[in-house]
């Protein structure tokens, strides 16, 4: 009995590139004829016809199953919904966009059925196209969150991959609400090799990152995987504490053995804003944690659906 590949893709108004993916992973398929093939397609609460053109496809193809949110959760939200339902042997995750080259699956199937590999990875190996300012702050990014972490993770890692049935059931099993892949991917181990690749542009439409958006996934993901943000918060409380004893000593020698009353109200008011500031971000670090903690207590679903393939078939 042929194994079976599930292909999970998260849909955000893809309406204009759902077509030409269907094609070039149909193509695909058709070559890799010792394995069966089922496409999930997430629906992550699209506003444009993305959903349409999912049911065409359903209607078209029976390989194609399909959930649908009831509003948009965001990519973790479909990534997850998409590894529940699929069913298959092995699952591979990629974007719609066919920015994660379809025409990589052979490859990567035939390291992983090796059984030398529990999951292969796919990564860029350059960032042409890309926003020069993106690139310097994606690179600081990774510089950053490896220091940070316990767990590596890949410079220029794509959420493309494919992974066997154990590694996926270990990431299912972690019901955390707030998620980051990439780095739930890197903590749950399993040996993984990684292919890489050059950029690919868009097949079709816009990208629905902004920097503001990669900025706050960043944050995101230093949050979940590392507690370093607060230590800095804390050794910049002592180190300012201490700074404060010194000048505390310095002000009282100059008054007593020189006479010479500190003034100067003009570099006071500097120091008191620098310090002032010092703490609202010590504060904002420490309530980035809180709301985390608050919002995994709340107990809330990841996801919520609203039709799925059975509802249509």
């Amino acid at each position: 009995m042929k194994k079976v590949i599930s292909i999970v893709v998260p849909c955000y108004n893809e309406e204009a590139v759902l077509g030409t993916w269907y094609d070039e992973m149909t193509r695909v398929a058709k070559e890799m004829k010792e394995v069966d093939f089922e496409f999930v397609l997430v629906d992550d609460g699209s506003s444009d016809g993305t959903l349409t053109e999912i049911e065409k496809l359903v209607r078209k193809d029976s390989r194609v199953r399909f959930v649908s949110f009831s509003r948009n959760f965001g990519k973790e939200a479909a990534l997850l919904a998409g590894l529940e339902y699929a069913k298959g042997d092995y699952i591979a995750t990629m974007d719609a966009d066919l920015q994660d080259p379809p025409k990589l699956l052979p490859e990567m199937y035939k390291y992983i059925e090796s059984g030398e590999y529990d999951c292969v990875g796919t990564r860029r190996v350059n960032r042409d196209g890309e926003p020069p300012i993106r690139s310097f702050f994606a690179r600081i990014f990774y510089k950053l969150i490896n220091r940070m972490s316990k767990i590596e993770m890949v410079d220029g890692a794509r959420d493309y991959r494919l992974m066997t049935r154990q590694m996926v059931n270990a990431i299912i099993s972690m019901r955390e609400y707030n998620r980051y892949s990439k780095g739930l991917f890197s903590f749950v181990g399993f040996r993984t090799k990684w292919i890489e690749f050059k950029h690919v542009d868009r097949a079709a439409g816009e990208t629905h990152w902004s920097f503001w958006k990669l900025f706050v996934y960043a944050l995101e993901g230093i949050c979940a995987f590392s507690t370093v943000p607060l230590v800095i918060a804390a050794v910049l409380g002592l180190l300012f504490c201490f700074v404060a004893f010194v000048m505390i000593v310095v002000i009282i020698v100059k008054t007593l053995a020189f006479g010479d009353p500190v003034s100067g109200w003009p570099s006071m008011i500097c120091v008191v804003l620098m310090v002032g500031g010092l703490q609202m971000l010590a504060l904002g670090v420490i309530g980035q944690y809180l709301a985390k903690t608050y919002l995994e207590t709340k107990q809330r679903p990841v996801y919520i659906v609203r039709v799925t393939d059975e509802d249509v078939k």
